[in-house]
């Protein structure tokens, strides 16, 4: 189904959307919109109007005048001096998702690019003929939007079909020409924030699900381990003010429901260990960290982003050329979503630790069949340990790591794509992680000593594990049912449970503060996600 941007801002689902191939289209009234900022941008030339970026140069040469005949060498130029990426090239998904965002940046009518200008990004995105862009040396947006840009005027490369082509032959094969640019164009095309926007709502999705996949892998875990129920009581957890806790003791309620293991171990202990009663404490707060990460994303996709931002009519065209294209929220937002991420893989691992030691978990060492001559999950955990410690130093926040650049004329950075980009790599090394516990729980139920049954929510869970992987005896590489636990976790989402997994996520477009004249976005609801967990996951 097509994504439509209509007189309302894109939603981050909708950007995940078109990240993973949903096709994306401009309304009418979209189209308007870019005309009519296109035309004040024109009437700003023709009378002379200073202009950031129109009829100056860029950064530190903000004051330095530039003649309508240079108007078009300057756009040009600003897209050959920005794209200074480097480093292995971003995923398709993440290039589509970043030029979906600047779609729908320049779709709210502020930006003052031709509308052929947007149809040339429209169409690469519709024949999947996607700009290589190199995923490092942004400090805050910049180089990325150069790099896509580069293919609209028939330089840089993409990959298309498995092939990597220059920019002009992609033109040529698409029967698109090359676009010489006017005034402004090469800098709204490198400006505001769809780069980390884009990265975000992947970071969203990628989150929700490996949250969703974090209860049902804590639930294995805790049935093994025999833990308390008493940890997911609903009385005692609505002491705590919270969505997120809220919603995850009901999904451990239901997952672990009528688990003969857990009879079993009824009063066992007064008081289980912190990585398994504080699942919901943990995993909750996350979810909450979620939702205030969802809210700042939209707010930011219904934002005018560009600057300069032009408003007001042909007649008297107004140029705001401020600060709006630093993205210090949505740096501030990925930080969070990376630490709260990496405190929840952070206790998988303690559970985990848990599972193959037999001092505590009562089960062979390791979860080893023949102990002795088969070390089972021992360096399992190694790895799981090493992925916390890369993730820890990951969390650290790229909000504050400053600097200088432009000769002191910008001389404060919010680093929010390399925010972005680091909490893209905290979350997939959490995948990895919960993936090695996914496995050792499996393992630890063939191990069971307690001839108890599991909970039909954990069997089926266990079921869907064994229809792929048998039980590990040595006599394979690890390293092979890691990498198909891993895709099970990233490409889908586990057997589902009552209720809607994403219950206190925001669902309402966000509304914007009044905008004059070109640019008006209502709040209203999003069109509903296709949030449907597959019962199985194909290898």
């Amino acid at each position: 189904m097509a994504v439509i941007r209509s007189e309302r801002p894109l939603v981050w689902r909708d950007i995940a959307a078109v990240a993973a191939g949903a096709p994306l289209q401009l309304a009418d009234e979209a189209r308007a919109r870019i005309r009519a900022a296109r035309e004040l941008v024109e009437q700003i030339v023709v009378r002379g109007i200073r202009a950031y970026g129109v009829n100056t140069g860029v950064g530190a040469l903000c004051d330095v005048v530039v003649s309508p005949a240079e108007q078009h060498d300057l756009s040009h130029n600003i897209l050959m001096s920005h794209a200074v990426g480097v480093g292995t090239p971003l995923g398709a998904q993440e290039t589509r998702a970043i030029m979906a965002a600047a779609i729908n940046n320049f779709a709210h009518g502020h930006s003052g690019v031709r509308v052929e200008l947007v149809a040339q990004l429209e169409a690469l995105l519709e024949a999947d003929c996607l700009p290589e862009v190199p995923a490092f040396g942004s400090v805050g947006y910049l180089s990325h939007m150069a790099h896509i840009a580069l293919v609209c005027v028939g330089a840089g490369h993409v990959r298309w079909h498995g092939e990597r082509l220059s920019g002009a032959e992609a033109l040529e094969r698409l029967g698109l020409q090359p676009l010489a640019l006017q005034a402004k164009e090469g800098l709204s095309l490198v400006n505001g924030t769809p780069c980390v926007t884009g990265l975000a709502a992947l970071a969203l999705e990628r989150a929700q699900r490996l949250l969703d996949w974090a209860d049902a892998v804590a639930a294995m875990s805790f049935e093994n381990l025999g833990g308390q129920m008493a940890a997911f009581d609903a009385q005692s957890l609505a002491y705590r003010v919270s969505p997120g806790l809220a919603q995850v003791g009901e999904r451990m309620r239901a997952a672990l429901a009528d688990s003969g293991l857990l009879a079993a171990a009824l009063g066992r202990r007064t008081q289980d260990p912190l990585s398994m009663r504080t699942i919901p404490h943990v995993h909750g707060a996350a979810r909450d960290v979620l939702a205030a990460t969802a809210e700042v994303v939209n707010r930011e996709l219904a934002s005018v982003t560009d600057n300069p931002i032009v408003d007001g009519t042909p007649d008297a065209p107004q140029v705001f050329s401020q600060a709006h294209a630093v993205g210090a929220s949505i740096a501030l937002a990925m930080d969070s979503l990376a630490a709260a991420v990496a405190q929840v893989a952070a206790m998988a691992e303690r559970r985990l630790d848990r599972l193959v030691n037999p001092l505590v978990s009562g089960l062979p060492a390791f979860l080893a069949h023949a102990g002795g001559t088969r070390s089972g999950f021992m360096i399992a955990q190694y790895t799981a340990a090493s992925l916390v410690a890369q993730n820890r130093r990951d969390a650290a926040p790229a909000s504050l790591d400053g600097g200088v650049t432009s000769g002191l004329q910008e001389d404060h950075l919010c680093h929010a794509t390399p925010a972005a980009l680091k909490a893209l790599a905290v979350i997939e090394n959490s995948s990895r992680i919960l993936g090695i516990e996914l496995l050792a729980a499996a393992q630890a139920y063939d191990l069971q000593p307690v001839d108890a049954i599991r909970a039909p929510y954990t069997e089926a869970l266990y079921g869907r594990i064994r229809t792929v992987l048998p039980t590990y005896g040595d006599d394979r590489p690890l390293a092979g049912d890691m990498s198909v636990a891993f895709r099970m976790i990233a490409d889908g989402g586990p057997p589902p449970l009552p209720g809607p997994l994403d219950a206190h996520l925001p669902i309402e477009r966000p509304a914007c503060a009044p905008q004059p004249a070109l640019h008006e976005v209502a709040s209203g609801a999003a069109p509903s996600a296709n949030d449907a967990l597959a019962d199985a996951v194909g290898h």
